[in-house]
């Protein structure tokens, strides 16, 4: 079925798209960086902060590209909330400016302004590198890889196949759900007449060898823990049986991609994927998008459903922007006006939810709508009370009860290495291998046995048998003395400090801490 040339020609699109992009851009890129400066790291990003201390080849939880970003941005500007996240603010600022480009390219420059447009009305798109997350890598190295393949399959030439297995590489080097990227591009290899014809190319294969350097660092590292990294991302943290909730992933996405852009994002891709034949930058675009977004979709039935997945399948939705101004006409009845402008209040909202979630006084205002901003709160006030109770003995060594807050504290004092008990959080979220990498669990901190210890713990941890564990506390610090209890924001945030020692060779006798109050 051919494009309808009606649609396809520059002047079926309302003018004014460029303005509108420029705008867009401005406001999101100013907004972003206010919000990067003053938005405390998120758990997560926390502990990618550690990592980037004690460069590897790779780590229990992701590859390397996100540690070494933070790396170099705090070389360049510092330690600070905006100094860890600022190249991944220069690179989520590039992804609409890019993917602009890639439409003017191949489809005329109103529809690259609309294309981007659509990428910054996507909330999650356009608030890519407020925080210094993997997917901000992996979604500029799905754009390179797919600006590669669309220029290599319409004009040719090693470069195009270059940028491809380059990016991919890049993927590789971000995160494990590289392996998406690779489905989609299998999906056009194998779905499209001219995805078969590009296996009669050297340059393919030159691409698939340049993409597998990505996976040196990650089979260096894993050889060398036990596989520790690959068995959490693709075995331990699924439980790999059919699961209805699963199906709930609908939902995210239309929610988190506002309804109307989803929809409009779905269709595109039905259509593209209709008359995929037709044309070669269809086939290129439509295959990857489906074979992303079904990936998911159906490795979502069977996969991890309780950390935060809507941001997965982000790399489909780059084709599918693209795809819109090329298939839909959105100019009658004023059609692009709710479309884009339901997504770009969305993109508002999300903005705003960050910025609010940085100062306290606006903290309760979201809390009592039951918005409560969990990961990002507390951990300033934590720091600054934990840095007061040091002072008191320097020689103390600090020991957190879980990752997460080891990783907050460490942040916050930038100074002495914080250890972490061994809780079920660790394991959970696959960081358990890596504090016994760097020996900051408990068996790191056994070999400074007799120690004096501060001890901070989370009370308000949103853990099966938290409050079991908190009332064993003996059992990991000897001669457990409760110091003070912070609450804030109403109780919902809740941290303690007790002081104690290392335990010794024999473990200590089992006791209740102090947890009243």
């Amino acid at each position: 079925m051919p494009i309808d040339r009606s649609v396809a020609t520059a002047g079926a699109l309302p003018r004014g798209w460029r303005l509108a992009a420029i705008i867009l851009w401005a406001l999101l890129a100013v907004s972003k960086c206010w919000v990067a400066a003053t938005l405390a790291p998120f758990g997560d990003e926390a502990f990618y902060w550690q990592e980037s201390r004690a460069l590897a080849w790779s780590y229990t939880d992701v590859p390397p590209a996100t540690a070494v970003l933070i790396r170099l941005g705090e070389t360049l500007f510092g330690h600070s909330p905006l100094g860890m996240r600022s190249l991944f603010l220069l690179l989520g600022a590039l992804m609409p400016l890019w993917i602009w480009r890639i439409g003017a390219r191949h489809f005329g420059e109103e529809r690259g302004a609309q294309a981007a447009v659509g990428w910054m009305a996507l909330p999650l798109g356009a608030t890519l590198g407020v925080m210094a997350m993997p997917d901000v890598p992996l979604t500029i190295a799905a754009i390179g890889a797919l600006a590669g393949l669309l220029a290599a399959v319409t004009q040719g030439g090693w470069r195009a196949w270059v940028l491809v297995g380059v990016s991919l590489a890049v993927a590789w080097f971000s995160h494990y759900r590289a392996a998406m990227l690779l489905l989609g591009g299998a999906v056009f290899l194998l779905g499209s007449a001219h995805g078969r014809a590009q296996f009669r190319r050297p340059g393919l294969w030159l691409a698939l060898a340049i993409a597998a350097t990505g996976l040196v660092p990650l089979v260096l590292f894993n050889a060398s823990h036990d596989w520790h990294g690959m068995s959490f991302q693709f075995v331990e943290r699924h439980p790999w049986r059919f699961q209805w909730s699963g199906l709930a992933q609908l939902v995210e996405q239309t929610i988190a991609s506002t309804p109307l852009l989803y929809g409009v994002m779905l269709l595109a891709l039905w259509r593209g994927w209709r008359q995929r034949d037709a044309d070669p930058r269809v086939a290129v675009l439509a295959c990857s998008g489906v074979g992303i977004a079904l990936g998911y979709l159906l490795f979502g039935l069977f996969a991890d459903d309780v950390r935060f997945r809507v941001h997965w399948p982000l790399p489909a939705y780059v084709a599918a922007v693209l795809l819109v101004p090329l298939l839909l006409d959105l100019s009658r009845r004023h059609a692009q006006r709710w479309v884009y402008g339901l997504g770009v209040i969305g993109t508002g909202l999300a903005t705003a939810y960050l910025a609010m979630a940085a100062h306290p006084a606006s903290i309760q205002t979201l809390a009592e709508f039951k918005l409560y901003p969990q990961n990002f709160v507390g951990w300033r006030e934590a720091g600054a009370e934990t840095r007061h109770l040091l002072r008191a003995d320097p020689s103390a060594l600090l020991v957190a009860d879980n990752f997460l807050l080891a990783a907050e504290l460490d942040f916050q004092l930038a100074g002495p290495a914080v250890y972490s008990l061994d809780h079920i959080r660790n394991v959970k979220h696959g960081r358990a291998g890596q504090l016994r990498i760097w020996q900051r669990d408990e068996a790191g901190l056994a070999a400074r046995s007799g120690s004096p210890v501060l001890l901070v713990v989370e009370e308000t941890s949103k853990q099966e048998g938290q409050a079991q564990w908190l009332q064993n506390l003996c059992r990991h610090v000897a001669d457990l003395t409760f110091v003070q209890r912070l609450r804030l924001y109403g109780g919902r945030k809740i941290f303690s400090w007790y002081r104690g020692r290392v335990p010794g060779p024999q473990a200590p006798a089992q006791c209740a801490a102090d947890n009243s109050g």
